[in-house]
């Protein structure tokens, strides 16, 4: 006979909600709908990366223990490669550790960096990772939102989104310690320009904070606009670390290759956390990744994958202007923010009960997976409960899909034309 057994989980594990991946993944399969909810690419990393992995799992000294910084070959590469986007020598030795994927290195910076009660400031919506990220490792976070500022019954561009100064400034407090800054952004889609960028760098300067430059679509950016860094700024460097991704440069979100840039000063406490956590990353895919740097130019490689991208967005905006449906179109990243308050879904529709105290997104996007057959993201998911309400007439939808399945989702999607009033 057994006996039930309950240990008390811990209290920064036992506040999580379930979150909205577990929701609308399963779902999605369940219903057999296209998928463009979750940001990970239904189509294969480019062909010379894939035989980089291959080969390198060939290699015995690929498949033991890396160095906790990741490994020199890869290392090398991205401060030959970066160098020249942040307009400086790059130390391959001091100023980059490569991570588990970006989130294991904001986890890092994290706590190599909070106490006890340290704040942290974040702009909404956020890549909700950050919030778990803070508070397992003591920290609080605290919320400013970008807003929409042009007409969102409209199309309107992504920059059209703005943080106010004033209102981000009012945000910091004596314990604020860190400022996260998310460039290109999920899920808007928005580059900030060089005078936001300025007046972020201002306050983090006046007030001494640490400045996480997310970047990691930093090389998915859509004419006419360019991705500015931060760190390049006039005396920012000094308090940036700036995270980028394997997965989102190379379509490899499943390696978990990601890293920090940043000042040796900076990167010292992120390092000796990220030893602790994970020791090393998994070496074979760190050589991948090295190699993929290394002959990316030569294949043309970012700048054709940019152009496949921007005709991946312009074939789902299509779809979205024939039906009406207004939209944010972004100026980088692979995700597009509708506005659903068009759509009429019926009154009598019976939801599950876990989606009653969410927003009103989570029920139009469960309504438009179960009925309509195309999953996308209710991103009040990336909102602090006060200020849910600023996003809940949207969905966002990721185009990091094959023409096909846009093409099967853009079909779809044409069964909403009744359910859209005029």
């Amino acid at each position: 006979m057994s006996t039930s057994v309950n240990i008390v989980r811990s209290e920064r594990v036992a506040h999580f909600e379930q979150d909205v991946w577990s929701i609308f993944t399963p779902l999605a399969l369940e219903c057999q709908a296209v998928n463009l909810g979750q940001g990970f690419m239904n189509f294969p990393p480019p062909d010379f990366v894939i035989e980089a992995g291959r080969e390198a799992l060939l290699r015995n000294d690929c498949n033991q223990y890396s160095h906790p910084m990741g490994r020199p070959r890869l290392r090398n590469a991205l401060a030959k490669s970066y160098g020249p986007l942040f307009e400086r020598t790059l130390d391959p030795n001091t100023e980059i550790v490569v991570t588990a994927g970006a989130n294991e290195g904001i986890f890092s910076i994290f706590a190599g960096y909070l106490d006890q009660g340290s704040e942290v400031i974040l702009m909404e919506p956020f890549f909700d990772q950050y919030i778990s990220n803070i508070t397992m490792n003591g920290g609080v976070p605290v919320y400013c939102p970008i807003r929409p500022k042009g007409d969102t019954s409209k199309d309107m561009s992504a920059s059209e989104w703005k943080v106010d100064i004033q209102e981000l400034e009012s945000k910091i407090t004596p314990r604020s310690k860190i400022i996260v800054l998310n460039t290109p952004h999920n899920p808007i889609g928005k580059i900030f320009s060089r005078e936001e960028l300025e007046e972020i760098g201002a306050l983090a300067t006046k007030y001494n904070l640490l400045i996480i430059s997310d970047e990691v679509y930093d090389r998915l950016h859509f004419d006419p606009k360019k991705h500015e860094r931060i760190a390049t700024l006039k005396g920012l460097w000094e308090r940036t670390i700036t995270v980028g991704s394997g997965g989102k440069t190379f379509g490899t979100t499943g390696w978990r290759v990601g890293w920090l840039i940043g000042p040796k000063a900076l990167i010292e406490p992120a390092l000796a956390a990220h030893t602790r956590v994970v020791f090393c990353v998994n070496s074979p895919l760190q050589e991948a990744i090295a190699i993929g740097f290394e002959q990316a130019e030569g294949h043309g490689f970012f700048g054709s994958q940019v152009s496949a991208y921007e005709h991946k967005r312009d074939k789902l905006l299509s779809v979205f202007k024939e039906l009406g449906l207004p939209c944010t179109i972004p100026e980088g990243s692979y995700f597009i923010l509708v506005n659903m308050e068009k759509v009429q879904v019926p009154q009598d529709y019976v939801f599950p009960e876990l989606l009653n105290s969410r927003a009103k997104d989570f029920k139009t996007c469960y309504w438009l997976t179960k009925e309509i057959g195309v999953c996308a993201i209710p991103p009040t998911e990336f909102y602090s409960k006060p200020n849910r309400e600023l996003a809940e007439k949207f969905a966002r939808f990721a185009f990091c899909k094959t023409n096909e399945t846009l093409e099967a989702a853009a079909e779809r999607l044409m069964k909403l034309k009744p359910y859209i009033k005029k």
